[in-house]
Formats: structure tokens, C-alpha cells, sequence
């Protein structure tokens, strides 16, 4: 999907009960980042070696096409790290790295960012390395990651856009349930031109259902 965070980058699942959506967002994911796995690919937090392979896999034509401009250097994304496990820390924001089974170092990452104090609005994002595109990395690592959204954090509405061109991260959104909600006019800029996104939601009650569906393509 088409968001990059400050200062940095990101393309674009059952859940445990969801609580009410006035409510806080629990501690524990603050102070401790779990690792997730379905024996295709791990989600784990960002340590500073990921920069390397993050610029390496998300600078190329093909991914920064219709997303906003990623870090131009190495130091953009070293700092990029920084700045999201010092917001994960605050409790504003989280972010994964995406580890195929069989690699040791992330070759994408998926994040997730508060719309309002309680973090029951929320929007994200998830950016992969194109040698990776139609492998299944990014079905198990969204199923993953809208999990941990909506069963640890307590999510209750997950917004997320993509450029109207961006057949692909469409596609992908429509497949794991997402709603198109609307269409947000000349809101993204990218290389030197500005294009319309789509707006996209998924529920925790949508996600109940989908992921009902979704589990057993996972393996």
C-alpha cells in the first residue's frame, strides 16, 4: 500500500476477542513485541541490521512506483528503525519485519499507526521486496499481522490506501476483505506526479469472518 511513515518506509490473518472499541489498547504488545510465524514467513521487530536489506528491497522501480518516496539512503532507513521502535515504545505505533522461512534477513515490512489516542482507528501499510511478489509472503504476513491488530492491540477499524494504478496492492486488499470506501482525489505524490488512492477499511467484525476463510491457505 501507498503510505510511507516519517521519517521512512512501507506495501500493502483467528483473532483472539476483541474488546470494546472505546477502550485503551492493552500494554503488554508496548513493552514487548511478540514474533509471529505460520512456517512460510516471520514477522519479528525491526533491529538496525534490517536496514541494509530494507533499502536493498524497497528503493527498486518496481516497489517505490506508486508508493510515497522511501529513505533515499542506508542512513534514511537506519534512522527509519529508530524513529518506529522509539513510536512503538510511546505506544503510537508497531512495525514488523517480513522474514520468509529459509532467509535470516527481512526482505519487507508491514506497520500499523494510531489514528486516535486509544487505537481503536488505525491505519497501515506493507511494503515488499519484488522477487518476493506472488510467493504467498504477503497472504501469510497480512493474516499475521491483522491478528496481532485486532486480537492484541484491539483495533476496531483498520484504514489503508493504494494508488488507483496499483492493481496489485488493490487486488490484495479486496482478497483479504477490505472494503473500498471511497476515493481520495490526487492524495498520493510520487515521482514527480500526483494520483488518486483508493481507501480501503477492514473491521475486527469483518476480519471474524474473513479470516474463518483465509486460515486454511495458510501453510
Amino acid at each position: 500500500m501507498d503510505r510511507m511513515p516519517h521519517p521512512a518506509a512501507v506495501e500493502v490473518p483467528a483473532v483472539a476477542p476483541i474488546a470494546d472499541a472505546t477502550r485503551t489498547a492493552p500494554a503488554c504488545w508496548r513493552s514487548t513485541l511478540p514474533e509471529l510465524g505460520d512456517g512460510r514467513v516471520t514477522l519479528r521487530p525491526m533491529v538496525a541490521r534490517d536496514a541494509t536489506s530494507l533499502f536493498a528491497m524497497l528503493t527498486t522501480e518496481e516497489v517505490t512506483r506508486f508508493i510515497s518516496p522511501p529513505p533515499p539512503d542506508l542512513g534514511g532507513f537506519e534512522r527509519f528503525i529508530e524513529w518506529s521502535n522509539a513510536e512503538w515504545k510511546a505506544g503510537r505505533f508497531a512495525a514488523f519485519a517480513i522474514v520468509p522461512t529459509g532467509y535470516d534477513v527481512s526482505v519487507g515490512l508491514v506497520q500499523v499507526r494510531q489514528l486516535d489516542p486509544g487505537f481503536s482507528n488505525a491505519e497501515w501499510g506493507i511494503a515488499l521486496g519484488s522477487p518476493f511478489w506472488g510467493t504467498g509472503v504477503f497472504p501469510s504476513a497480512a493474516r499475521l499481522f491483522l491478528d496481532f491488530v485486532f486480537g492484541e492491540i484491539g483495533v476496531h477499524r483498520l484504514e489503508g490506501r493504494a494508488a488507483v494504478q496499483n492493481g496489485r496492492a488493490n487486488g490484495a486488499l479486496r482478497k483479504i476483505g477490505a472494503v473500498q470506501e471511497g476515493l481520495l482525489r490526487r492524495a498520493l505524490f510520487c515521482n514527480g506526479r500526483h494520483f488518486d488512492q483508493l481507501l480501503w477499511s477492514i473491521l475486527a467484525e469483518d476480519w471474524r469472518e474473513a479470516s474463518a476463510t483465509l486460515r486454511p491457505m495458510v501453510h
